[in-house]
């Protein structure tokens, strides 16, 4: 079967986290940011379990939703047929204009059940999609948070000062792998908007993505401040 490129393919994402937490775990498996890259990894295994959870039906609560309407529909039939009888029963003692707002009363009644039995399953994968995408942007978080003090560095410091024990080069591929993390937590968030078409949720992961794009941008920022410092380092005087 040929591969789509219209479509994003999860497994594709899985094997770069893979590839990813292999590189750094090898430059940089003594630190929180190899721990939290591990944890992404596992985590989207579960998210993609869900993204597909939620683009199957769900049948049990279908099929419970067809024999409530179906039995809400035998009892509006009755009661209309009730109303009518009543008419021909005896005339005088139910007012006409009664009878029919009584029958339009029922009708909104229905029409508004059936429409929120309708919408239940929709209900229910948007509430699953919303929290899923919840933990993703609780990631993205905790991901900037690692880059946070990974200034370039600087002679100005003080005792607070966070410890700066990195080279130029392992600096910027520190902040180049928390882009990246970044960027495929934003592509996990993006399965949800690819297999439910619920406006809340689309706009949901689009948010996401707007979050872990600003972040990434910070990231560059400092990635280029610290190639500026270089190529001022090592120019000749």
């Amino acid at each position: 079967m040929p591969l789509s490129y219209r479509n994003l393919d999860e497994h594709a994402i899985v094997r770069t986290l893979e590839r990813l937490n292999r590189r750094i775990d090898e430059r940089f498996g003594g630190r929180g940011l190899a721990a939290v890259c591990n944890d992404l990894l596992k985590v989207s295994h579960l998210h993609i379990a869900r993204t597909e959870a939620l683009a199957r039906p769900l049948f049990g609560l279908r099929a419970l939703v067809g024999l409530i309407l179906l039995a809400g529909g035998g009892m509006l039939v009755w009661l209309v047929w009730q109303k009518v009888r009543l008419f021909g029963i005896d005339p005088e003692e139910f007012n006409t204009a009664e009878g029919i707002e009584s029958i339009v009363n029922i009708v909104v009644l229905t029409g508004a059940g059936v429409w929120f039995l309708l919408n239940l399953e929709a209900r229910i994968k948007r509430d699953r999609a919303l929290a899923s995408l919840h933990e993703l942007r609780a990631f993205a978080h905790v991901i900037d948070m690692h880059q946070l003090t990974k200034d370039p560095a600087s002679d100005d410091t003080t005792p607070s000062s966070p410890t700066r024990d990195l080279t130029p080069f392992q600096l910027v591929r520190y902040l180049d792998y928390c882009a990246e993390m970044l960027s495929l937590t934003g592509k996990l968030a993006a399965l949800y908007m690819q297999r439910l078409r619920d406006p809340v949720v689309i706009q949901a992961a689009n948010d996401i993505e707007d979050l872990t794009s600003g972040f990434a941008q910070k990231i560059w920022q400092k990635i280029m401040i610290v190639r500026a410092s270089e190529d001022t380092s090592t120019a000749p005087a």
